[in-house]
């Protein structure tokens, strides 16, 4: 689907918390995706790789009302970002965690899904356990005394994909938002808005080509046509 098959609404949508259930009483980041999509009207569109999905509702639900229209320019990009490949789960949950891990005050948890992730993807590639990608280690040396225990406790344990994919990868995710959230740090919603900008990324440069849209929702210049 190209740029100009979507259908931009005249308005600028108010992006609110939760399921609405049609445009007339609200929506959320992803109800309004399914709708510049030309799909039934649904906070789960089949245009978006699940967890990202997912990823996009924990942000908006945990972001204000003033905050979350930063979020509306983010909308048509995350249409057409599809896979079936497990290791995009992976990459989507360890982007959450290791932004996260250095900020949410349940750092064990954090430090725990950060290991669990790697580990997952190291047994997708086929190769060492032990290997961590560069943002891993930093996130994990922001926090040794949670990354040493989460070291004890991961020790030994292996997760099935079809388990990772279904319980592990979404618990992940929607800890790695409420953790930022409630976090004791400086503009909170702006590391919601960049870890979904960051995930977005991460899902394009995984996957080969570009099947998102570039055209963009600017809150600041609605359109009336």
């Amino acid at each position: 689907m190209t740029t100009d098959q979507f259908r931009i609404p005249g308005f600028v949508p108010v992006l609110s918390r939760g399921k609405h259930r049609s445009p007339r009483r609200g929506a959320c980041f992803m109800e309004m995706a399914s709708y510049l999509a030309g799909e039934r009207w649904s906070d789960h569109p089949a245009c978006t790789h699940p967890l990202l999905a997912a990823l996009a509702r924990h942000v908006n639900d945990c972001t204000s009302d003033p905050g979350r229209q930063r979020l509306v320019g983010l909308i048509p990009s995350v249409i057409g970002l599809v896979s079936d490949d497990p290791r995009m789960d992976a990459r989507i949950a360890l982007r959450a965690a290791t932004t996260a891990l250095p900020v949410a005050a349940a750092d064990r948890v954090m430090a725990v899904a950060v290991l669990t992730c790697e580990r997952a993807l190291a047994d997708l590639d086929g190769r060492p356990t032990g290997e961590l990608a560069d943002a891993s280690r930093e996130a994990l040396a922001r926090t040794p005394l949670a990354a040493a225990w989460a070291q004890r406790y991961t020790a030994g344990i292996r997760t099935s994909v079809r388990a990772f994919r279904k319980y592990a990868a979404p618990g992940i995710v929607r800890d790695a938002v409420t953790g930022i959230a409630a976090a004791s740090v400086p503009e909170p919603e702006l590391i919601l808005h960049d870890l979904l900008v960051s995930a977005i990324a991460d899902f394009r440069a995984f996957v080969p080509g570009d099947p998102a849209p570039q055209q963009t929702l600017d809150p600041a210049n609605e359109q009336t046509g």
